[in-house]
């Protein structure tokens, strides 16, 4: 009877834990993010709109960089648009171009052993930073740290907090998930046994009478799947969700408690705080790719109107791809020198979905966005997925440099759904005036693994979004400026003028408060403006 009450009590617990997301109600329509509100309903991009508009001009094809976690290069929809180095023999096992990089033919990936091995698994940098910079700083104040090291400081203070922060999450619930966990255990065991099968659902026990013996364990499994309204979510479901947040709350202990490996470091064997000591990894794009650098290389440039998938925005492009992102975090290095190797070899458009709390080595990411910056290249970060303030909690890159100016080459997207998903701005997204503008960031169908296709949300949806449309621009007027480029799509857009409601809680505010354009991205609106600035030159 003890162990009833103890699972019974820990229910709304755990769901506040793991469950408590703000729910998003998907639009029924896949590829709603390219359409306009005013000719079809949805608050999308206008890409459909857009091209009626350039039905009589020509466009040039443009390059679009990628750096990501990897990409299926042999992906039905991907593999006709992927960019060629067109100064590499393909499998000559030489560097033809004298870049450094062996091979690389649609790309480079900083992840890797020269042999071709990948890193699939990596650390997180606030472990890393806290561990590798805690003799240096521990204890002391601000007033010790010399004036060259006071950013590095402030790094370590926030991965500090951050992982005591973690680690109190550790110690409040984990004993309680494991008494939990304890008696979901017991419960399913009691079921499955009477049911004769290990799996199921909701349905599978209304049936079942509640007996003395298996009353306690139906009431359990009862209240658990009042919790879901998704009638083929089973057991399994729930038991591993279970076992992830105790998997999850062990390693906020470990983090603080034992000092990383260095996965990378042991791959790569480079000078890590030599930026110069550049030439590393291997041209395997493949291995380890995973789904998301497939799914925002498709948002891009998935070949349009060929009955095949799904359509990307641009219609003449080519991805470079360039992998940086195993799991776990970016290292600012690979950031700096992916940006870099994108630029030498043509990219106009960088798109970067990921990000991270602190960047120990900033002022590397920061010289590479200045270097795209003189070479006219545009970069575009998603903001994250947080649902915080990024003006207040920093989420790195980031375009404000280590000397408070800010980078003039450089767009940050928050995600943005649809009338139809409950908030035109996504619960889940980052804000703060540091976010230049929103992108549909909600259920956006995209490539996927394996020929595969899926939607995803996140703003690591809404950033690829956002360079499509910019890449969009640059095709059909290659003359335009990355300045250029974020001054027609932040002075166009979607207006909202009804207040929406703030990520992470239930307030409504303006959209003005939430992004410094105040709009939702839109091609159609830019392309319009585009025509009328620049359509005679």
């Amino acid at each position: 009877m003890r162990k009833k009450i103890i699972v019974l009590s820990f229910i709304s617990l755990f769901f506040a834990a793991v469950f408590a997301q703000p729910t998003t109600v998907h639009p029924k329509l896949k590829g709603w993010h390219l359409l306009n509100y005013q000719q079809d309903g949805y608050v999308g991009t206008g890409v459909k709109e857009a091209y009626e508009l350039l039905a009589n001009r020509k466009s040039t094809q443009v390059i679009i960089a990628v750096i990501d976690s990897g990409i299926d290069t042999l992906h039905e929809d991907l593999k006709s648009v992927l960019w060629t180095n067109p100064r590499e023999i393909p499998g000559n096992g030489k560097d033809d171009d004298g870049n450094g990089y062996i091979d690389d033919i649609h790309g480079w990936n900083f992840c890797g052993t020269a042999g071709g091995e990948n890193l699939g698994v990596n650390t997180h940098e606030i472990t890393r930073v806290y561990h590798h910079f805690k003799n240096e700083f521990e204890g002391k104040t601000d007033a010790e740290i010399p004036a060259e090291k006071k950013f590095l400081f402030q790094q370590f203070k926030r991965a500090e907090m951050l992982l005591n922060k973690q680690y109190e999450e550790y110690k409040k619930s984990y004993p309680a998930i494991e008494n939990f966990s304890a008696g979901i255990q017991v419960s399913n065991r009691l079921i499955t046994s009477y049911l004769h099968k290990t799996s199921f659902t909701k349905a599978s026990i209304l049936p079942v009478k509640a007996t003395d013996s298996l009353g306690w364990a139906i009431a359990v499994w009862k209240d658990l799947f009042k919790n879901t309204d998704d009638s083929a979510v089973t057991n399994t479901t729930f038991i591993n969700e279970i076992n992830t947040y105790k998997n999850n709350l062990l390693a906020n202990k470990k983090r603080l408690e034992d000092e990383p490996v260095d996965y990378r470091g042991a791959m790569t064997k480079d000078k890590y705080e030599d930026i110069n000591d550049s030439i590393y990894g291997n041209n395997n794009l493949y291995d380890h790719a995973g789904n998301h650098g497939t799914h925002v290389s498709g948002i891009i440039g998935a070949v349009r109107n060929n009955n095949i998938g799904v359509d990307g925005i641009v219609d003449n492009v080519r991805i470079m791809f360039i992998r940086a992102v195993p799991g776990g975090d970016e290292h600012d290095k690979d950031v700096a020198l992916s940006i870099r190797y994108a630029v030498d070899n043509g990219a106009k458009i960088i798109n970067m979905s990921f990000g991270k709390p602190v960047s120990p080595y900033k002022k590397m990411v920061d010289d590479a966005v200045k270097y795209a910056a003189a070479r006219g290249v545009l970069l575009v970060h998603g903001a994250g997925n947080d649902g915080e303030d990024i003006d207040e909690a920093p989420f790195y890159p980031s375009p404000v440099f280590m000397d408070g100016t800010r980078a003039t080459n450089y767009l940050t997207i928050g995600a943005s759904g649809d009338y139809s998903t409950g908030s035109l701005i996504a619960p889940f997204s980052n804000y703060g005036q540091l976010v230049d503008i929103f992108a549909p960031g909600v259920y956006i169908n995209s490539t996927t693994f394996n020929n595969g296709y899926e939607a995803f949300d996140g703003t690591s949806m809404a950033a690829p979004v956002a360079a499509g449309v910019a890449g969009l621009l640059k095709s059909y007027f290659p003359q335009l400026t990355p300045e250029q480029l974020i001054d027609l799509l932040l002075k166009t857009g979607y207006v909202v003028k009804e207040k929406v409601t703030i990520p992470g809680g239930d307030k409504k505010v303006s959209i003005q408060q939430l992004c410094r354009s105040g709009k939702i991205i839109n091609a159609y609106e830019a392309v319009k403006l585009a025509l009328k600035l620049y359509g005679n030159q």
